[in-house]
């Protein structure tokens, strides 16, 4: 399969819609094919970047595209659950058993909480993902019931993520409005999922850094 079969693919669409939905009942930030499409087009120019091969540039992207559908079974262990139910869709569409494993085993690492980086395509998956923080990830309208992943997302004004191969550096540029969130309050949410990203670039040999209001903070 290619990437824009899974973008167009009804069974990849309505569980990126579904885990959206639920998410969204529990109050948690945007998880919508705005963001799943973001995170393939992160991943796969960070593969492009520091020249692995087309197939690969492919692979990152489809693994950035579908790496939340596990969210429509249950936030706890979606990365687990969504690579279970990837695994079976690629295999009905005929992808081939190398390219599967590569983008189901991407899949299943990507959350903080019980993965890592290990290979590219998991690499640009992480970064690709852990780096989308902005504004309008916020769904909460009334400020007062912010929590403190909506006030961390609402205080992100700009963020861009760029590659540099000849220097083999990866920088997440945030500009941060510091009195809706300090950088103490960004780390308490945010070092877990920074840590992910510096190993990932690791893996992809570079390093990553994180600049906020034009200062490097790690």
């Amino acid at each position: 399969m290619t990437y824009e079969e899974i973008r167009r693919d009804p069974e990849i669409l309505g569980l990126i819609r579904k885990g959206n939905d639920i998410l969204g009942a529990l109050g948690f930030t945007d998880h919508s094919q705005a963001h799943t499409a973001l995170v393939a087009q992160r991943a796969g120019a960070l593969l492009e970047a520091f020249g692995y091969s087309a197939h690969q540039v492919e692979l990152a992207r489809i693994a950035g595209f579908v790496h939340d559908i596990g969210n429509a079974i249950n936030r706890k262990h979606h990365a687990e659950y969504g690579a279970i139910l990837l695994d079976q869709i690629l295999a009905r569409r005929g992808m081939e058993l190398e390219d599967r494993l590569t983008v189901v085993s991407a899949v299943a690492n990507h959350d903080e909480s019980t993965g890592n980086a290990f290979d590219p395509v998991s690499a640009a998956l992480i970064i690709g993902d852990k780096t989308d923080v902005r504004r309008n990830r916020v769904r909460a309208k009334d400020h007062r019931s912010f929590d403190i992943h909506d006030r961390v997302n609402w205080a992100v004004t700009d963020a861009r993520l760029e590659m540099d191969p000849a220097a083999r550096l990866i920088t997440l540029d945030l500009e941060l409005d510091e009195s809706i969130c300090t950088m103490y309050d960004y780390f308490d949410i945010f070092l877990g999922r920074m840590q992910m990203c510096r190993h990932g670039a690791e893996v992809l040999g570079a390093r990553f850094k994180l600049v906020a209001n034009g200062s490097k903070v790690l």
